[in-house]
Order: C-alpha cells, then sequence, then structure tokens
C-alpha cells in the first residue's frame, strides 16, 4: 500500500474533486444549507471522507454511500434522494483502489478528467409557480387599466362568501 504523505495528498485531491463536482454538494453550498459557514464544511468534508477511507480497510460501497449521507444530513440538513450517491460513492471506491494500488499516474489521470468537468456548475433557479403567473397577469391588468382612458368603471360586488366544512372561507373572484 503506497503510504508516502505525497501520495496520500493524491488520493485527497481526488476526494475534493469528487466532491466539489457533486450538483447536490455544490447546491447545498451555493444556497446555504449549510449555514454561513457552508463552504469550510465542504472543505472539511474532504479531509473526513478521505480520513474515513485511511481508517476503514475494505469499505463496500454502501458504507460510504451511508457516510456520505450521514455527513449530508448533520452538515448540510440535506436529504440525498437524487441517486447521485452510488454514484459518487463508487467514483471515491474507484479512486482509492488506484491510490492502494500505487497507480497514482491513473488516479491524476482520472482527478484531471473531473476537474475539467468542474466548470460546469449546476444552477438552480426557481421555477415561476401559479400564483406568481397570477400576480403578473393581475399587474400587467392593473397597468392597463391604469393607463387606458380615465372611465368610471363599477365592478359588480364580490361574491357572496362559502363557509367550508374545514373552516375555511372561500372567496371567488368573477370574472
Amino acid at each position: 500500500m503506497a503510504a508516502s504523505a505525497a501520495s496520500r495528498e493524491v488520493f485527497t485531491e481526488g476526494v475534493r474533486a469528487v466532491l466539489q463536482t457533486w450538483p447536490v454538494l455544490q447546491i447545498a453550498v451555493d444556497n446555504g444549507f449549510g449555514g454561513v459557514y457552508g463552504q469550510q464544511k465542504a472543505d472539511w468534508m474532504v479531509d473526513v471522507v478521505q480520513q474515513y477511507f485511511h481508517d476503514n480497510a475494505d469499505l463496500q460501497q454502501y458504507e460510504v454511500e451511508d457516510f456520505i449521507a450521514e455527513l449530508m444530513d448533520q452538515e448540510f440538513n440535506t436529504v440525498v434522494d437524487d441517486g447521485s450517491l452510488p454514484q459518487v460513492s463508487a467514483n471515491l471506491l474507484q479512486m482509492f483502489g488506484q491510490w492502494r494500488q500505487g497507480a497514482l499516474e491513473q488516479l491524476k489521470h482520472t482527478i484531471n478528467t473531473l476537474t475539467q468537468n468542474k466548470s460546469q456548475r449546476a444552477k438552480v433557479t426557481a421555477q415561476p409557480t401559479q400564483s406568481d403567473e397570477e400576480s403578473d397577469d393581475e399587474a400587467q391588468e392593473m397597468e392597463c387599466e391604469a393607463s387606458g382612458p380615465s372611465v368610471s368603471r363599477t365592478h359588480p360586488p364580490p361574491p357572496p362568501t362559502q363557509d367550508e366544512e374545514d373552516g375555511w372561507t372561500v372567496v371567488r373572484k368573477k370574472k
């Protein structure tokens, strides 16, 4: 087993490459799921994961998945259910295997392949909800009325409210 500090640093860089290119962690950090120290937690997570590999012999993929899922839950209040954990765990196990065999050039190539894709960060944008669209329509309607000729319009009174069984009052807009 390769044990020099320099070769161990190569494995650490591999762990960093896997975690920094993982969209779930990117989103958690970018959106503050880990609090104000989210980026520091992500950096700390690299060290914890690489230490986990060195401290445990013959790790199985499900063990790595469980460990990372627990870290994401505890540190970022995030439950990973997008199906990406098996791939992340498999990548880490592959890199650790390369490191243990002393195949550092192959490991460096794997890291370079991952970091080339790093520039393609996940982008998260909120989709407009139905209430947002309705608000926009109402705003446009108001703008049209305000910019039109000054005509006195009378609108019929709103329809009577109906009390529902669950105690909510429903008010419907007549069109």
